[in-house]
């Protein structure tokens, strides 16, 4: 039988009746986050380590089932190793950078996401869902006992908010009746239907692409597929006009189903229609156990701005887009490391209120460059016309043996790192000779430094970098301190280092924001070029 898609698969934060809820009156915090799911855990573990007091409120009492969001990229598990909760991820996960593509019974051709050696995680795992937000409140749990100041509430929906200059009230309803809390700072991570975005009477624009997508999780043992990501245009078994294949822990496979839009969702989630497309495609002597099932459609939508003076949407209530390409989830922990950091120096009284506004500059652009991709993606995978599908139809049939035509196949263009070329916080960028990935705006790339990586000596505050030059240590700008890392090339003779941090340079000073993001670089230290470009790093120039 398929799983009770609404049942809890870790029942994890159960109610509890808070001290605020008798108080006379409203209780004021620093930060509420809305939102138990994956970016509000990720939030508040963020905010948390940094010692500022968080409470999560959510209206249910743990994790639900489902796998939903199963592939997360590289630079989440990066973010989450620097959170202290990546290496259980990559322990459970799947693990695979390469993907193939056919067409009919043909392999179109195949690609791998990271070839290169000298990286800690690897391109992508496939995990489920439930699992990565598990290990994120585990991670919280640790951080608790150590003193930091989180707090979830379960079972406390907001039914109403309201906003004023320096902070929000929100109406909350528990088991024990309603109550008033008083913040500072709401983030809103309440998914996709945000009833935030809604009470604010805030728009979500953008586009619904009229096709439906069946996703089937199964449990089954199988040596016929291989752990990659396998796509089918118009596959030979006739399922769907395309079918995705991906193998997650706990010997579950996601298979998804392009199944057009004029469809009957009740009787496509039957589990009888199912397994009749999932016999086509595997064979009917093949035994498996029907886990979750779900239809959705490709949207690709965003708020036009994140930032409504106190009240910060991140995630999927800020932005939406097609699960091809897995830039949901993945887009949404990189708006938690670029808010989180911001954030903190605001509430520290480091930094002004209006570095905020990066947010909005840095996310917006991080969101548009996802829409693209993903719209980009659904008009490859579904054409709209004769004409555009004959085209994708002979771009297929060229890519098989033609290399010139294979960056035109589009099954989902596969998250990576967002570049903030335009952001305003960008300092300068005088190495001559500098790679164009680690220049001004990227996320910092992994390089191997003997039996440790070059991201995990980064960490998570403002660094200054020097490579085969000299850099003073024990620095403080503007009572912001930044640690210096000093490295030559001999620290990696495999020479990663040099290549994607020098270049043709003989020597570089990187200033490195706290999400691993390069704010500027030059080829030697210079202290006025430096406390020009941190300051304006934190939005003071």
């Amino acid at each position: 039988m398929i799983q009770d898609r609404y049942a809890l698969a870790f029942k994890l934060y159960p109610y509890r009746k808070s001290p605020d809820q008798d108080a006379g009156s409203p209780a004021r915090h620093p930060v509420v986050v809305v939102g138990c799911g994956p970016i509000g855990l990720a939030t508040a573990l963020d905010l948390g380590r940094q010692g500022i007091p968080v409470v999560l409120l959510d209206d249910h009492e743990g994790i639900g089932m489902g796998s939903r969001a199963i592939c997360f990229s590289k630079r989440t598990l990066d973010i989450a190793d620097r959170y202290g909760c990546g290496a259980p991820m990559l322990d459970k996960g799947v693990i695979w950078n390469v993907g193939k593509v056919f067409q009919d019974d043909r392999q179109v051709f195949e690609f791998n996401l990271l070839p290169e050696n000298g990286h800690a995680n690897p391109a992508f795992i496939n995990l489920q869902q439930p699992y990565f937000e598990k290990f994120i409140f585990e991670q919280i749990c640790q951080e608790q006992a150590n003193g930091a100041p989180i707090e979830i509430r379960g079972k406390n929906r907001v039914d109403a908010i309201e906003t004023f200059d320096d902070h929000t009230v929100l109406d909350i309803t528990t088991p024990d009746g309603p109550y008033q809390l008083k913040a500072d700072w709401v983030i809103a991570c309440d998914g996709a239907g945000s009833p935030l975005r809604g009470m604010m009477g805030l728009a979500f624009d953008g586009r619904v692409f009229q096709d439906s997508f069946l996703i089937a999780d199964i449990k089954m043992v199988s040596d016929s597929f291989p752990t990659e990501r396998w796509f089918w245009f118009e596959p030979y078994f006739k399922s769907g006009a395309s079918t995705l294949l991906h193998k997650q822990p706990d010997d579950v496979w996601r298979v998804d189903f392009q199944i057009g839009w004029d469809v009957d969702r009740t009787e496509e989630l039957k589990e009888e229609n199912i397994r009749r497309r999932l016999d086509a495609m595997l064979g009917n002597d093949v035994e498996y156990e029907m886990v979750w099932s779900s239809i959705y459609t490709f949207q690709c939508r965003r708020m036009q701005k994140f930032r409504h003076n106190r009240v910060i949407f991140a995630g999927d209530s800020a932005h939406q887009v097609s699960p091809f390409g897995a830039r949901g989830a993945n887009s949404g922990m990189q708006d938690v490391d670029n808010l989180g950091w911001k954030l903190g120096l605001v509430i520290n009284g480091l930094a002004p209120d209006s570095l905020l506004d990066s947010y909005d500059d840095e996310r917006i652009h991080g969101a548009d460059e996802n829409i693209l991709n993903s719209t980009r993606a659904t008009d490859f995978i579904t054409p709209k016309s004769k004409a555009s599908h004959t085209f994708r139809n002979a771009v297929l049939t060229l890519a098989e043996k033609h290399a010139f035509a294979r960056p035109l196949v589009n099954s989902g263009r596969l998250s990576v790192p967002c570049v903030y070329d335009t952001s305003p916080l960008n300092g300068p960028d005088t190495l001559p000779g500098g790679p164009s990935q680690t220049r001004a705006g990227s996320a910092c790339t992994d390089a191997p430094l003997g039996r440790d990586y070059l991201l995990r000596q980064l960490g998570d505050q403002f660094v200054l970098l020097a490579i085969n030059t000299n850099a003073p240590g024990g620095l403080e700008v503007d009572n912001i301190k930044i640690r210096t890392v000093a490295l030559s090339t001999a620290d990696d003779p495999g020479g990663a280092l040099a290549e994607r941090y020098l270049g043709t340079a003989d020597s570089a000073v990187y200033l490195i924001r706290p999400d691993q993001h390069v704010a500027a670089r030059w080829p030697s230290y210079d202290a006025a070029s430096l406390r020009t470009a941190l300051r304006k790093a934190c939005g003071k120039d």
